[in-house]
């Protein structure tokens, strides 16, 4: 059903989907974060979240991303079809060489809550679902679209036997999460792989988009989304506020940077981040101890698990958060986990533009 053998045309969709946007919104995150930690906000929140002080202290370690990010997206907008809208069968080129797909696919399997998040913003319901670690069902920002899918593993342990019951004809993954287990999932359906889910979900959504030849329906989302976020852009002026993404997991809290799917989002604002967030790598780590290096003029969070079990508890209630500027200042929201780091896709980017709006432009 597979083929490996690349080939070396650019497709010429996800060239004109993406050309205008993808590259430049990491661009403009390098541009908006470099050096601009104190634009906007109140003047106590600056110095903490992005001035001298936080440039003082020693920079916890970065979370690795791995790869050159730029060449990831650029390969990225290589991937696709050289055939006609909605001609079938089409060839499509991916991270792991070229699939054929005889018609569109109907019965679709999802390996990554990015891939979840792309297939029903598509309209399409997916029969299978790799879910995040520890997750049970559909996320609630898609339970109205996305059906009954029947679970086939998590996302760092696909069951194949789950897969190959479903009888799909189109099976969405990527190399990041599922190289070892290509060649199997290949055999039981036409298999399209990106390279790695997270800060290139805008790429990843027109190549998903591809194998059901709904690419002016990717194309047209992804034109609402960069509107919008304009639209943020526009309302803040040049009184833009740092933000940090904070995250609280088992063992760990983790302040996201640009190498992030909220990185990318905050970029295309764009909205710049605190001093210590602007490295290239998926995010920086802190202990309970370093929390005042999160300080920034707004400061969004969020609790993969249940927050006594992630440290949230007592983080929020302990002296060193409540001293921070954005607590102070009253500019601190609890968001959904879901939407701002494991949705992955134009969905979740849509409700955390949502989120940004009702926050950051209302308390401008």
């Amino acid at each position: 059903m597979a083929s490996t053998t690349p080939r070396a045309s650019r497709r010429a969709f996800l060239g004109a989907v993406l050309a205008s946007g993808a590259v430049l919104g990491l661009g403009g995150l390098l541009t908006a974060c470099d050096g601009s930690g104190g634009n906007g906000g109140n003047g106590g929140s600056r110095g903490r979240g992005g001035g001298a002080s936080a440039a003082a202290t020693p920079r916890p370690p970065a979370v690795q991303q791995g790869g050159d990010h730029l060449a990831v997206v650029e390969r990225t907008r290589g991937f696709g079809t050289d055939a006609a809208a909605g001609v079938f069968p089409r060839t499509v080129t991916h991270a792991m060489g070229s699939t054929v797909i005889p018609a569109r696919p109907v019965r679709v399997v999802v390996l990554d809550t990015g891939e979840l998040d792309n297939v029903v913003a598509l309209g399409v319901q997916p029969v299978g679902v790799a879910y995040a670690d520890g997750s049970t069902a559909v996320p609630a920002y898609l339970k109205d679209r996305a059906g009954s899918p029947a679970p086939v593993g998590t996302v760092s342990g696909i069951d194949l036997g789950a897969v190959a019951a479903l009888k799909p004809d189109l099976i969405l993954g990527s190399t990041l999460r599922a190289q070892d287990q290509y060649a199997a999932l290949s055999k039981i359906a036409p298999t399209v792989f990106s390279i790695r889910p997270g800060y290139p979900w805008k790429e990843n959504f027109a190549l998903n988009a591809v194998p059901f030849g709904l690419e002016a329906e990717a194309r047209a989302q992804l034109d609402a989304y960069r509107s919008t976020a304009g639209e943020i852009g526009r309302a803040l002026g040049g009184r833009k506020p740092t933000v940090t993404p904070l995250r609280f997991m088992p063992g760990r809290i983790r302040l996201y940077t640009g190498l992030s799917f909220i990185g990318t989002v905050l970029a295309d604002i764009p909205l710049p981040q605190p001093r210590i967030e602007q490295v290239k790598e998926l995010a920086v780590e802190v202990g309970a101890e370093q929390i005042e290096q999160a300080d920034a003029d707004w400061v969004f969070y969020g609790s993969y698990g249940p927050p006594g079990s992630t440290g949230q508890d007592a983080v929020l209630g302990g002296a060193r958060w409540k001293s921070l500027g954005a607590v102070k200042s009253g500019r601190v929201r609890q968001v959904s986990d879901e939407t701002w780091f494991l949705g992955l896709g134009v969905l979740a980017a849509g409700a955390v533009l949502s989120d940004l709006k009702a926050s950051v432009v209302s308390g401008a």
